[in-house]
């Protein structure tokens, strides 16, 4: 069936480029990564470099693949929201010498994780026939917050037809509605063009007062709820699980980092979910009729949770290459370099389980702030006719390729402290650059602030 399919709908990768103020500023509470590399030099060239080969194994594996926009840093118009005025470089200037801190968290290059871009629903989902994306609110921490409306505008660039995408506003900026987009979220299902089931994982039920996680639980009950009505989801195919409370606390900010699905497959930790046997039973049920589901469950016995965490197994990207029976985890290097998740991936493809291979690629920039290949990509299921109203040079292929690979050696420090973000000429390499970017990508003149004023 999924062969068949594929000839209706593509799952198309919209990986986020890296942008050019990347650096390790340790900004995100609950994300050990980026708090135990706090402070580090990062290398913004290699960082952009390193995604886009990883979208280039994509492309030429015969996936579709698109490419979301750095967003604009520093964040100019927030800061003069907080009071400070005149020039760009005095704005900059006078906030730097304010609070350093606040500069570094508006120069946040975090908009590279598209999993945290929107929640999308294919179009098979809805009885109205377009496909729907709803642009995360990311309200839990401040330097993310400020990306929703750049990355509405980014989806209504990449897909501006209105006749088949609807892009919806961001929930409201308040903690009860609290979203952090595709990263809690999976899709299940025969093929990409039929209907499936949608999972939505939640880290708290707002509305309950009830607080048992250390560290931020991030996604609500209500986010997801408001999402699936919105998205105009069958209430019969849409589960919602909640997040293990102990697993928020040993690191996993959002439930992409202890689970994963594509296709019929759900692989995910032992620990991962407050009532494992209550989600399988509920996803069987919403399956019923559409498709047959395939668990694998990664017990604690042979991957630890602090071992699956540290090494991002299951931020690892789940696809199905064209020509392919079984599907394949595209995974972090530090999976393989870690003892238990390398021999449990060695183990998965000896199996004859729906997962048949493991790729492994260098995301090493990404990972060290929290982020692995899962967490860099959007995924997006596209009908032909969606596809072809879709901008094309948002689409990655030879000619972008290189284009963006010279574009970033062009443009991009090779070091940068985060003692750094307070140089005005970083600021102005970057506005030059994405002044650039916009003519490659074909985002027109007036795409980002900078650019309007």
């Amino acid at each position: 069936m999924l062969a068949r399919e594929a000839n209706y709908a593509n799952e198309a990768n919209y990986d986020g480029l890296i942008g050019p103020t990347h650096n390790y500023g340790g900004l995100s509470a609950g994300n050990l990564a980026s708090a135990k590399n706090k402070g580090l030099i990062a290398a913004p060239r290699a960082a952009a470099l390193q995604g886009l080969q990883k979208m280039k194994l994509m492309a030429d594996a015969g996936l579709v693949q698109g490419v979301l926009p750095p967003q604009a840093r520093p964040n100019l118009a927030e800061l003069r929201r907080m009071g400070f005025t005149g020039r760009d470089e005095n704005v900059l200037a006078a906030a730097w010498r304010a609070n350093p801190v606040l500069v570094r968290t508006m120069c946040s290059a975090s908009s590279m994780w598209a999993a945290n871009a929107a929640t999308v629903s294919p179009s098979a989902d809805w009885s109205d026939g377009r496909l729907h994306l709803t642009p995360a609110n990311l309200s839990t921490m401040l330097h993310r917050s400020i990306e929703h409306a750049q990355t509405g505008r980014a989806l209504r660039a990449a897909f501006p037809s209105e006749s088949h995408v609807c892009v919806h506003d961001a929930l409201p900026m308040q903690s009860t509605y609290a979203d952090e987009g595709a990263a809690n979220h999976v899709r299940l299902c025969a093929g990409h063009g039929a209907p499936g089931v949608e999972l939505f994982v939640y880290g708290r039920d707002a509305l309950s007062g009830e607080q048992t996680a250390k560290f931020p639980a991030r996604q609500t009950l209500q986010a997801s709820q408001i999402i699936a009505a919105r998205h105009g989801l069958d209430a019969s195919r849409t589960v919602f699980a909640k997040q293990a409370a102990k697993v928020i606390d040993a690191g996993a900010f959002h439930n992409d980092v202890v689970c994963v699905g594509a296709a019929q497959c759900l692989f995910y930790h032992e620990d991962a979910f407050a009532d494992t046997q209550r989600v399988l039973a509920d996803i069987d049920k919403a399956s019923d009729g559409l498709f047959t589901p395939q668990f694998v469950e990664v017990a604690n016995k042979d991957v630890p949770i602090k071992a699956a965490i540290s090494a991002y197994l299951f931020n690892s990207m789940l696809v199905q290459f064209p020509g392919e029976s079984r599907l394949t985890l595209v995974a972090p290097t530090e999976t393989e370099n870690n003892p238990y998740t390398k021999a449990y991936c060695d183990k998965l493809v000896a199996s004859n389980g729906p997962i048949g291979a493991v790729q492994y690629v260098d995301v090493r920039q990404s990972m060290r702030n929290g982020g692995g290949p899962a967490c860099l990509r959007l995924r997006v299921v596209l009908t032909k006719a969606e596809q072809a109203a879709a901008n094309q040079k948002m689409l990655l292929d030879e000619r972008l390729y290189e284009r963006l690979r010279v574009w970033v050696n062009t443009h991009y420090r090779e070091a940068l402290a985060p003692d750094d973000l307070g140089d005005p000429a970083l600021m102005r390499e970057s506005f030059t650059a994405l002044d650039a970017l916009t003519k490659i990508m074909g985002l027109g003149d007036d795409f980002y602030p900078f650019q309007r004023q």
